[in-house]
């Protein structure tokens, strides 16, 4: 049988039906087996426990979700700002810097590429509509599942490499984005508009790729980017060693 590395899938918690649940969109774990990966959803928990269970993996996925608490990177909650997870900020923060530090392979999908970003010393736009005058629909409703605007690709960016292309369409869900990247990383892909759609570190010997859009929602599309991002990041947990 081949070799089917295990990785963490960050997850949040909900109540559904009058009880507190574990949830993460089925979309990241079929995308990930698609790509010969085994997802082990990691609830929400100590920062200490969810760090060293990256000991036991070969790669993360911090996945979307919430508006990451404004306070982490230094500002009051602008007015669209949802309420925060502060349970699941806190671990998927400590996800992301003991990635850094020990150099895991990384996919930081939309939530995940802020996440990162915060994790490292970045801070946000809260709220494109009001804060970026003249920017795209990020958000548009009922289309999660569309490719609704264009990508450009840093050319030789580990993020062109993986997706095969320098120009993409994606979807696009999110009403916050990367205002200033963080020290050590570097931004690989924006729209039309300029906001940010991709990061990555500047020390080559890190395989972390951020995608702003959801990847794991379109690897059934005719286009092959985003099966291909998700191909390439299985490569690199292979590449990696770690089992």
């Amino acid at each position: 049988m081949p070799f089917a590395p295990f990785v963490i899938v960050s997850a949040t918690t909900e109540v559904i039906r009058h009880v507190p649940r574990v949830r993460v969109n089925e979309a990241y774990t079929s995308a990930l087996t698609l790509a010969g990966l085994i997802p082990v959803v990691l609830p929400p928990m100590d920062p200490s426990l969810a760090a060293a269970a990256l000991n036991d993996v070969a790669g993360l996925v911090l996945t979307g979700g919430e508006d990451i608490d404004p306070r982490l990177f230094g500002e009051e909650p602008h007015p669209a700002t949802a309420s925060p997870h502060a349970a699941r900020d806190s671990y998927e923060l400590a996800l992301a810097r003991t990635a850094c530090t020990l150099r895991i392979p990384t996919l930081a999908i939309c939530r995940g590429l802020q996440v990162m970003n915060v994790a490292l010393g970045g801070t946000l736009v809260q709220d494109i509509p009001s804060q970026r005058q003249g920017a795209l629909e990020h958000d548009p409703a009922g289309k999660r599942a569309d490719r609704v605007h264009r990508v450009d690709v840093e050319a030789g960016s580990r993020l062109a490499q993986a997706l095969g292309a320098t120009l993409v369409f994606t979807n696009s869900s999110h009403h916050q984005s990367v205002h200033e990247v963080a020290p050590g990383l570097r931004i690989t892909a924006r729209s039309e508009d300029g906001i940010v759609e991709g990061i990555e570190p500047i020390d080559p010997a890190w395989w972390m790729v951020g995608a702003q859009w959801h990847p794991e929602e379109l690897t059934a599309t005719a286009e092959d980017w985003d099966r291909r991002l998700f191909g390439a990041f299985a490569e690199a947990v292979r590449e990696s060693g770690r089992d």
